[in-house]
């Protein structure tokens, strides 16, 4: 396994596939590294250095007690990219690794970035506010922390099986494989470190990251995204951020890196080249 350990001491593990230019890519909530490895082989396979980190206090990585933010998420990056040496990168953010990828460029700027790409990311604001009035409730949040307390393995079961990758709806076909892999990188997470991470990706205030961002962006949203729904997300941010490209996946849920695929993985390359 590889280890990078922090100043403060937590222990990043990270994957380091393949050889050339660098690509960043950082997992969504409870998930981990795992969860982009469709999109890291093939991009690998191209001719790409695929990097990719567990998050503190998910998959592999140590959990410590506090620090499950935004700011200690972007500083972790920040000094893997640094110990790694990583120059000229394209940053890709799934979900929550999307407010990840907004909050490192909005503390420690392109300098290392040449590209970032938002995937069904939750940028610029989740939370409804009287500024966001688009955003969802804090009643629906709630009871994602209500569900995790209660019974977080079957929580674990219920998202996969249902809204992540729209197995919820009409003439959809689940795919077991999918929701047992979602729900054995959620259970490799911290208990204490998933639970705090909702306040993170629900309640961080993106604005000011996203017009920070002075690189080329690819975003890609799904229009029937049921976790983070296209107009509070994707296509805000696309307003937002001045060199921005919005893709959107007509009837994509927000699992779309699985579901969609190869349709991704192509968008992914095409963006890398262009």
């Amino acid at each position: 396994m590889s280890l990078f350990t922090t100043q403060a001491g937590v222990e990043l593990y990270y994957k380091d596939w393949g050889n050339g230019p660098a690509v960043v890519f950082c997992h969504g909530w409870p998930l981990n590294s795992d969860s982009w490895e469709s999109q890291m082989l093939f991009l690998a396979e191209h001719g790409y250095r695929c990097i990719a980190h567990d998050r503190r206090g998910h998959g592999r990585s140590s959990q410590p007690w506090d620090g499950n933010d935004m700011d200690h998420y972007a500083d972790d990056l920040a000094e893997l990219l640094e110990h790694l040496d990583v120059r000229d990168a394209t940053l890709f953010g799934f979900s929550t690794g999307g407010g990840e990828v907004a909050r490192y460029i909005g503390r420690h700027g392109t300098g290392r970035v040449k590209k970032a790409g938002l995937i069904s990311a939750v940028p610029p604001l989740m939370l409804k506010t009287e500024r966001n009035p688009g955003g969802l409730p804090r009643d629906v949040f709630d009871g994602l922390r209500a569900a995790q307390r209660a019974n977080r393995s079957q929580f674990y079961r219920d998202v996969p099986s249902g809204p992540f990758y729209g197995f919820n709806r009409p003439g959809a076909e689940p795919s077991q494989g999918l929701i047992d892999a979602w729900w054995m990188q959620g259970m490799m997470g911290g208990h204490k470190n998933t639970y705090d991470s909702i306040k993170a990706f629900s309640e961080t205030d993106f604005t000011e990251d996203l017009k920070k961002f002075d690189i080329p962006t690819l975003i890609i949203h799904g229009d029937d995204d049921q976790v983070v729904p296209i107009d509070a997300a994707g296509r805000a941010s696309a307003k937002l951020i001045p060199q921005a490209r919005l893709i959107e996946y007509p009837g994509a849920p927000h699992g779309l890196t699985d579901t969609h695929k190869d349709r991704v993985n192509a968008d992914l390359l095409a963006f890398l080249q262009s």
